[in-house]
């Protein structure tokens, strides 16, 4: 079917920056070119929740939506229609084989926390990825692209190594010797771990845990939000400063273990002795990333540890050998090595596991000779190579620990065994331990098409209440309809005309209810045509009064609260006007013996935080809210109050539109509703609209005109549409006004006329036309010859491809559908200048 909203259909940021982007010197070529089955990706990649993009053809050009724009950061915007190998050079070695095995051989992947050294904000960034990539195929089979959906998991990762830091570095202290496991245990037992911080390198943030505030008298919110380092110091004794700015210094420049002990001033302005821990993990190109630690309280052992620190060394000398000794003995002979069920091996710097235990016989079916002798890589599902060999190196270059990695090992009798690894490195070497994970993979897969039948049965389900609510007002509104044009035929058979007049009024208003109940629709679909203004919504409220006072009557008092100096909000008027007197109608129908109605209007400002929670963007808006003293929701019918045809009123009495035709209305403003109720105590229901900077607009009424509809003197009109029937009532209606009409069902021979000599004083033209050519793309063709070309869009949709930056061109209007004739006469009297 021909789109009836252009291309691309979203009316995201990418997409407008996809239709304002010129194609024509691109692999792709000019986008009015595009072949349908690129067309339908890009709009499958724009509609996307989730990070996406579309690399397509032999070239890889790549297309994205707005979520991966974020992802790309400083690469955006100029990723747009670059090739993709380009835009992620620096990550191609893990990129590439998959694009190529997607692009050339078919295959889909999907790979779960994926470590990328990226280059996206003009330094190397540890990130992490959760992907999948599949390909795009033509009617013949043949691939054309490649689509990715993808999540960022970095802030996930991170989050969990700081929540394991302690642990971590109480673990470094544990292999270091029994001594320091011991003293570990007594820290934990007294609770002597004082707080913990992070410090984020690259960007110099510092920031520490309540606890570490408290300890040294700083302001908890300060900790959270980061401090400097300078700040830190200036508790530390003096004598002390040098030392530690030195083991800083050191720690930073090399990686790795941090332990350091020095005297710091506490909240109670006493020096205390104290031992940081930590750990510096660095980049490839040696610069330091990330540096976590835990304080721990040493001050009571300090005397005791002077006097044993001498025996103390010697003995952790002594421990540390025999220790050595003992491993080597245990990974050689030991007999947890022996019959552990955990798959366990010593892999050397050249790939080869130089020690394996029984457990990979048991498990994969090699022997220990065949095991050692083969590559580890060349057993692992070419899939996983890459992402295994980069963990492999940065274990083994790096020194940073892979735990919980997940890749699929051959089995010596066919097929794959998942298995989850931990690999330590030490000296020269990575110690691997691996867990079988086959049946929790398949138990995970088998889970997740199960949640995906539930989603689909619910949105069935969803669909279903949608359409039978439609349905059964739609039939009740064409019964109306049908019978009084059945009933007219009759009468003029009966030459009884002078009842005709009754049954003309009773399809007129069903047909006025039907529009009414689209327009509602269109409103929860956010898909209804809107004439945005910078309107005072404090000026609005004051001028409906009086007709809300009339409204909800006399036993309902109406108080209005408005911000002393309001906010302007970029709205149309009207239909937040029919927000509002919806909202009240329903205040008073939750107080059948009568009560109050607040209006309330104020200014918020929804910093990061505060915005996820109402689901908005972080920004200043402006709050229209009406609050009532009526019966209130319980939460079930909190939770389903704007699903559409959803009501709670009986039978008759309600459509169940009017919160839904609210909430769809605020989305496409750039807003949102939000409700608080409980029952007994009442209900707010608040609208919140994105703050306009500029001043508001004056806006005044015209006054319902009530002349004959004004004729025509001999202009041309040109009629394009392809509906017959509309069609032939415009035409029709013209020429009784005066008018010369030319008519076309489609863009393509509209264009024809008005690109002949013609004369044609204004373009009547429907938005959605059949064919390659929608109306607006034809008006502004036409435009081209005839630059004073009026033109007037009647529309039953809210055609986003009428629009340009929210606005319509110079000299163009837009009639919704359906309209009365005496509007349409208006309207285009006026369009032609009289």
């Amino acid at each position: 079917m021909p789109s009836k909203t252009g291309f691309p259909v979203s009316n995201g940021i990418m997409a407008a920056a996809i239709r304002a982007h010129d194609w024509s010197n691109s692999p792709l070529g000019p986008i009015v070119a595009w072949p349908a089955t690129l067309r339908t990706s890009v709009n499958i990649v724009l509609d996307s929740a989730f990070p996406s993009f579309l690399v397509w053809g032999t070239d890889q050009t790549l297309l994205y939506n707005d979520a991966y724009a974020e992802i790309l950061c400083n690469k955006h915007p100029a990723a747009l229609g670059q090739a993709f190998h380009a835009v992620w050079h620096e990550i191609w070695d893990v990129l590439g084989p998959l694009v190529e095995r997607t692009l050339v051989g078919g295959e889909s992947h999907k790979m779960n926390d994926v470590a990328l050294v990226m280059q996206r904000k003009g330094y190397a960034e540890h990130t992490w990825f959760t992907y999948s990539y599949g390909p795009v195929r033509g009617d013949d089979g043949r691939i054309l692209g490649l689509l990715c959906n993808c999540i960022e998991t970095t802030e996930s990762i991170l989050r969990q190594r700081r929540q394991a830091a302690d642990e971590a570095v109480l673990r470094e202290h544990q292999s270091a010797s029994r001594e320091d496991a011991e003293r570990v245990r007594l820290a934990l037992a007294a609770g002597a771990i004082i707080g913990t911080w992070s410090w984020d390198l690259p960007t110099d943030r510092f920031t520490v845990d309540e606890a570490f505030a408290r300890a040294f008298g700083l302001d908890p919110a300060i900790g959270r939000t980061g401090l400097s380092l300078a700040q830190v110091v200036a508790t530390v004794h003096p004598d002390d400063q040098a030392g530690l700015a030195q083991a800083i210094n050191t720690v930073i420049a090399r990686g790795g273990q941090y332990a350091h002990q020095y005297r710091v001033r506490r909240a109670d302005g006493r020096y205390y002795w104290i031992e940081a821990n930590g750990r510096v993990d660095l980049a490839p190109d040696g610069t330091g990333l990330l540096f976590p630690g835990v304080l721990i309280d040493v001050e009571s052992r300090r005397t005791v540890e002077a006097e044993r620190d001498r025996a103390i060394l010697k003995l952790r000398a002594l421990n540390e050998e025999l220790e050595q000794k003992v491993l080597a003995q245990a990974l050689a002979r030991g007999r947890t090595w022996q019959l552990s069920p955990d798959v366990l091996g010593v892999l050397n710097a050249d790939g080869y596991m130089e020690s394996s235990n029984p457990a990979w016989e048991a498990t994969l079916g090699w022997t220990e000779d065949e095991v050692s002798g083969t590559p580890f890589l060349d057993f692992i599902h070419h899939d996983d190579r890459a992402p295994t060999e980069a963990v492999w190196r940065a274990v083994l270059e790096q020194g940073i620990p892979a735990l919980r990695f997940e890749n699929r090992y051959r089995h010596k009798a066919g097929g794959w065994r998942w298995l989850s690894w931990v690999a330590v490195p030490d000296d020269g070497k990575v110690y691997c331990a691996a867990r079988d994970i086959t049946i929790e993979r398949e138990r995970q897969a088998a889970l997740e098409r199960a949640h995906e039948q539930l989603r689909h049965s619910q949105k069935m389900e969803a669909v279903g209440q949608l359409t039978g609510g439609l349905a059964h007002d739609f039939n009740n509104l064409l019964a109306g309809v049908a019978g009084s044009l059945d009933l007219i035929k009759l009468r003029l058979a009966q030459d009884r005309s002078g009842e005709i007049e009754r049954y003309v009024g009773v399809a007129q208003g069903a047909t006025r209810r039907a529009a009414a109940l689209t327009h509602r629709l269109l409103a929860f679909s956010r898909r209804q045509t809107l004439a945005p203004r910078a309107t005072c919504v404090n000026t609005m409220v004051e001028g409906m009064l009086d007709m809300i006072r009339r409204t909800v009557g006399p036993g309902v008092r109406v108080e209005p609260d408005y911000s002393s100096a309001p906010w302007a909000a970029l709205v149309d008027q009207s239909q937040l006007e029919n927000a509002l007197l919806n909202l009240c109608i329903n205040a008073r129908d939750a107080m059948p013996d009568g009560g109050r109605i607040a209006i309330a209007t104020a200014n918020r400002v929804f910093d990061p935080d505060a915005a996820r929670g109402q689901e908005l963007a972080p920004g200043d808006y402006l709050t229209l809210s009406v609050s009532d003293t009526g019966t209130g929701m319980p939460p079930d019918v909190r939770a389903k109050a704007f699903d559409p045809f959803f009501t709670t009123k009986p039978l008759g009495q309600g459509t169940g539109l009017g919160l839904s035709m609210i909430y769809g209305f605020a989305k496409q403003s750039g807003g949102q509703v939000h409700i608080d109720s409980e029952p007994g105590q009442g209900t707010t229901v608040s609208i919140y609209l994105p703050r306009h900077r500029g001043a508001a607009e004056n806006l005044v009424a015209d006054p319902a005109s009530e002349a004959a509809p004004p004729a025509g003197q001999g202009e041309t009109i040109l009629v394009v549409d392809d509906e017959p029937s509309v069609r032939m009532l415009v035409v029709d209606l013209l020429e009784d006004l005066g008018y010369t009409v030319l008519e076309a069902e489609d863009g393509a021979s509209g264009l024809r006329l008005l690109q002949s000599g013609a004369r044609i004083d204004l373009l009547i033209s429907d938005v959605g036309l059949p064919g390659m050519m929608n109306g607006r793309q034809m008006a502004d063709a036409a435009r081209v010859r005839r630059p004073g070309l009026k033109v007037l869009f009647i529309t039953g949709y809210a055609e986003n491809a009428l629009l340009d930056h929210g606005q319509l061109a110079q000299g163009m209007s837009v009639l919704t559908k359906p309209f009365s004739v005496d509007t349409m006469a208006q309207r285009v009297s006026a369009l032609v200048g009289r």
